[in-house]
């Protein structure tokens, strides 16, 4: 079957099977950053974002992406990067393999909940799982993160 979406802001289709995964779907037009990780949509590694909203990209699928807008990491480079130094100087990065997820969700995070509290912070980012981390360094990343974006709303200097 036929789809055509937007995939990082170009229209693009795809020939698809009824049961293909909108994770498969993604990675075989280029989307590396989509993550496989659990398939059992827990461990946030395959996060994108359909229509604005953060989805599971392993348990959606392709057929959904059909008429909508999705983006990957590679749709929102200047935001990742910009995050990612955040999360890097804080020593949050550790391997990588969850990070494009766990920034997927951050960048969600920051458009969706004004001024969140440290707990608003952990309960929105649970679903994202990091076997190296420990979590603290990347909750000071992004308490950090939200300081600056704040500021920078506020018109002050970041």
């Amino acid at each position: 079957m036929k789809i055509q979406f937007r995939l990082n802001g170009k229209t693009v289709q795809a020939d698809i099977q009824a049961d293909m995964l909108l994770i498969d779907l993604l990675r075989d037009m280029g989307c590396t950053s989509v993550k496989r990780g659990c398939e059992t949509d827990n461990c946030g590694l395959c996060t994108v974002w359909m229509d604005k909203k953060p989805i599971l990209s392993c348990s959606t699928l392709a057929v959904r992406a059909n008429g909508r807008h999705l983006r990957t990491l590679e749709g929102l480079q200047k935001d990742a990067e910009e995050f990612g130094l955040f999360l890097a100087k804080e020593g949050g990065e550790q391997c990588g393999f969850c990070s494009p997820g766990f920034i997927m969700n951050v960048l969600s995070m920051v458009r969706e909940l004004d001024d969140p509290t440290e707990e608003e912070i952990k309960e929105y980012l649970a679903g994202n799982l990091c076997r190296c981390s420990g979590y603290m360094s990347q909750l000071r990343a992004v308490k950090k993160f939200l300081a600056y974006k704040k500021e920078q709303r506020e018109g002050g200097k970041a």
